[in-house]
């Protein structure tokens, strides 16, 4: 057996032990460079952490994949198919069916993300919007981005509710807007106040201060449909 042979058998058992290793650690118990063991590790095939500035790996066929594609180890190591973090958090989004808070991608993730998040945005991989005190992301690509805000709106809302301050520039709109349909009211919100919430939680803040309103035809949304 050639000496190269052994040592990536020596590998595996290692990886058998213990599902995640460190290049460095590795290679000292190896006894070969951190160069060589890439090597070892490029033939055999591997997946690098997503989490942990990527330092820690493991072999093809050792993580057991949810459905999001995510696999943590026993210490919270987190492995994905998409690979690194930024390419993670873009796949999650993009395949999210009404977009993806911040909270719930770091609940999914097991770490912070507001930073990246935004440089993303800035890079424009991911858009957002505004609903509420909190920003939705969505995808990149404008017709499944419109998609997924379809569906958010069409989900449940929330029974708690729309804070005062954002009350308040619902009436100050209709105010200025009396014929406007919560439709409306809501695209005229988000071009002037950089503001979004949903027709169905505009017509939630009539009832919640019990001013009467029939709404007219529905207009435009925030996405224009």
């Amino acid at each position: 057996m050639s000496s190269k042979k052994h040592t990536e058998q020596e590998l595996m058992a290692l990886f058998s032990d213990h599902h995640c290793w460190q290049l460095e650690t590795l290679a000292e118990h190896l006894n070969y460079s951190i160069r060589s063991i890439q090597r070892f590790l490029n033939k055999l095939g591997y997946h690098r952490s997503f989490t942990h500035n990527g330092k820690w790996f493991t072999l093809y066929g050792i993580p057991t994949f949810n459905r999001d594609g995510l696999w943590f180890s026993k210490n919270d190591i987190g492995f994905s198919k998409a690979g690194n973090l930024n390419n993670t958090i873009i796949t999650l989004i993009k395949r999210s069916s009404a977009g993806m808070t911040a909270e719930l991608l770091g609940q999914k993730l097991h770490t912070r993300c507001h930073t990246l998040l935004v440089q993303l945005c800035r890079r424009g991989e991911v858009q957002r919007e505004k609903v509420g005190r909190s920003y939705v992301y969505f995808a990149a690509d404008h017709q499944i981005a419109k998609t997924q805000y379809q569906a958010l709106e069409a989900q449940n809302l929330p029974s708690a509710p729309v804070p005062a301050e954002i009350a308040v520039l619902v009436f100050v709109e209709f105010i200025q807007n009396s014929e406007a349909s919560f439709e409306q009211l809501a695209s005229i919100l988000k071009s002037k106040r950089k503001v979004t919430i949903t027709a169905k939680q505009i017509e939630k803040v009539f009832t919640q201060y019990d001013v009467k309103k029939t709404p007219p035809t529905a207009g435009h949304n925030l996405y224009g449909h």
